[in-house]
């Protein structure tokens, strides 16, 4: 007897359709969980139509970049000059470096339009360039593109002749002032803090800049443009400070139409120095390679609270060591600290002045440490590790042998210090060094000595000695003038203003008035005014600070930080660049029970401010910054 065959499903058939179907659907709920937890908020519509902003979270997708080749340039350049080419290869080495791909274009692909096939334009020492060039370099970034230019783009036209500063002015909003004198070798460049360009780089960086190919000064004329660094050196050149710093930018970055632009005065390969400057500079690269890409860029804050700059008094208790008592009630009405350098071998002949000067601040060792110029004066020599820390602790001992007054800093007193002076002050628990010699930053460095360290205070302003008794300005007016010159500079870079003031000058009964209005006036421009040793307790937990930051998809951005130091940090303030005019911003962290910050967003600025408070030592904290991108 045949049997007869079943067709269609059996039961076992719709259980695994069944299970499938649960199976499938789960993972679809997973899914969605996994890209919420790391890109943050998104559509589902996105999540499935659209890839491109997961692929760019799994692969890192970069930026398409161009590098404009110019051959009108080169046809300027002397018979045999390998000038542009050099400058092209040391481009192609930076982008290297970071993984990033990028294409040689020439005159006639910008010619044609090619370029709108990419998102950056690079052009270096691009001097000639054609009419149709420019029209089209002005349509890429006006349309939303981003230009990497230096030196003097477009002032030639592509037969040579010259066609002025045009573009300068209509796409970069700066006017050309000079250009730099090839008087010396390399020219100091300076390089302000607390900016997205120069973030995680010591405000008042002294880039170092060959002047073979004649760098150029800027004037910005325009808001949209920003100035980074200036060319001007107070401490050799002559002028009106605060006109020279604004006439000599040599980097800027800003907006023209619904592009960005990044400018610098001097080709990439013109940066010279030690490892330390090629660091530097590779962070800068990075950063505006990170800012023309719309990338976030963040950075702990160098000073506490709103202040923008920091400000530190110095008073040199010399001759005329009365003078010192006219200065303390200043320091009270205006309830502030000061940092009073005494010399320990006379201290024991006025201890109650060193006693009721300890109450208004902190109190400071100038010790001689040695100092021997050869004959042509231009090396000098300390003495031996043994010597000074003989000398450095026989100057504490003598001055903590005052009841209730022991010493926090030392200054040496030809203003030099090497490693040996390091070690011996660090070991005899000084907290800071301040020193005459220049450094590399305008910003306290902090150094660490075995388990000690000490941080090195630069001098970083005129002092009552060039004012009064170098140029002469016994007129209160001059005096106050000048002084402020170099607060308005110091505040422009974002660095401490150390203002160093003798009993024998500025203390004097008579200037005492100039005192008062430039303390006011410093309080007036959001800096911080600080004792030495509160300048140390801050700088130092600051320093220790580490924090990374990554997008997370089109609408969230990660932030990292930890403290590996010592001691915990009551609160710190970090500046994070979201590159968008983002609505609807939204902070939280990936732990439950994380403490959360206090936040602001500027819209004008992108700047998002993230207040961090009770950051204990060991603790590591990543919070998630969500927002919603403005539609187009």
């Amino acid at each position: 007897m045949e049997v007869a065959k079943n067709k269609g499903f059996t039961v076992n058939s719709l259980i695994v359709i069944a299970l499938g179907t649960l199976f499938m659907l789960a993972s679809i709920v997973v899914y969605l969980l996994i890209l919420k937890g790391v890109m943050g908020r998104f559509s589902y519509k996105e999540a499935f139509t659209d890839v491109s902003s997961i692929k760019k979270v799994i692969s890192g997708e970069g930026t398409s970049i161009a590098i404009l080749y110019s051959q009108y340039t080169e046809n300027m350049l002397p018979p045999g000059s390998t000038w542009l080419n050099d400058n092209i290869t040391t481009w192609k080495k930076f982008l290297n470096n970071y993984h990033y791909s990028y294409d040689i274009i020439k005159d006639n692909d910008i010619e044609k339009g090619k370029h709108y096939n990419y998102k950056i334009l690079i052009l270096p020492g691009s001097k000639s360039l054609s009419d149709e060039e420019t029209i089209n370099i002005k349509k890429f970034i006006d349309r939303g593109g981003s230009v990497f230019a230096t030196s003097g783009t477009a002032s030639f036209s592509a037969d040579g002749k010259w066609r002025g500063w045009e573009f300068f002015n209509e796409v970069f909003g700066m006017k050309f002032i000079r250009e730099v004198e090839r008087d010396e070798v390399t020219k100091i460049h300076t390089l302000r803090g607390n900016l997205p360009l120069t973030a995680n780089i010591p405000t008042g960086y002294p880039l170092k800049v060959a002047t073979w190919d004649r760098p150029i000064s800027v004037e910005v004329l325009e808001p949209r443009t920003t100035q980074v660094s200036f060319w001007y050196n107070y401490r050799l050149q002559d002028g009106l400070v605060r006109e020279e710093v604004k006439k000599s930018g040599g980097i800027v970055y800003g907006s023209y139409g619904r592009g960005r632009f990044v400018w610098m005065g001097f080709e990439i390969n013109s940066v010279i120095g030690v490892q330390e400057d090629y660091i530097y500079f590779d962070k800068l690269f990075y950063n505006a390679l990170s800012w023309l890409q719309y990338k976030p860029l963040a950075y702990v804050k160098d000073w506490p609270e709103d202040y923008q700059a920091g400000a530190m008094l110095v008073v040199m208790v010399g001759d005329q060591l009365q003078n010192v008592r006219n200065i303390l009630p200043l320091l009270k009405s205006e309830g502030i600290k000061a940092t009073f350098f005494v010399d320990p071998s006379k201290v024991a002949n006025y201890q109650d002045l060193v006693k009721t000067i300890a109450s208004y601040g902190d109190i400071g060792a100038v010790v001689d440490i040695g100092y021997m110029a050869a004959v042509d004066d231009t090396t000098n020599k300390l003495d031996d590790y043994n010597t000074q820390t003989k000398k450095v602790k026989e100057a504490n001992s003598k001055i903590e042998n005052i009841k209730g007054v022991h010493a926090d800093g030392l200054l040496p007193y030809y203003g030099l210090f090497d490693d040996n002076s390091l070690r011996t002050i660090a070991e005899a628990k000084y907290k800071y060094v301040l020193t005459d010699s220049l450094t590399d930053r305008s910003v306290p460095k902090a150094i660490i000595k075995g388990d000690n360290t000490v941080i090195s205070i630069t001098k970083t302003a005129r002092d009552d000695y060039e004012v009064i008794r170098d140029f002469g300005l016994t007129q209160q007016e001059f005096q106050l003038y000048t002084y402020k010159e170099d607060v308005d500079r110091v505040l422009f870079e974002g660095g401490l203003y150390v203002f160093k003031v003798h009993t024998e000058f500025q203390c004097q009964p008579q200037n005492i008035s100039v005192l008062t209005d430039l303390i006011k006036y410093i309080k007036s421009q959001k800096m911080w005014i600080a004792s030495g040793n509160e300048i140390y307790n801050w700088w130092v937990k600051k320093n220790k600070v580490e924090m990374r930051i990554e997008s997370r998809g089109e609408s969230r951005v990660a932030v990292s930080i930890s403290n590996p130091g010592t001691e915990g940090l009551k609160e710190i303030m970090l500046e994070i660049d979201l590159q968008l005019n983002v609505t609807n911003i939204e902070v939280s962290s990936e732990i439950i029970g994380t403490i959360q910050p206090e936040f602001s967003f500027n819209p004008g600025t992108h700047m998002l401010y993230l207040k961090i408070k009770e950051f204990k030592s060991g603790e590591t904290r990543t919070y998630y910054i969500d927002y919603d991108k403005p539609k187009v």
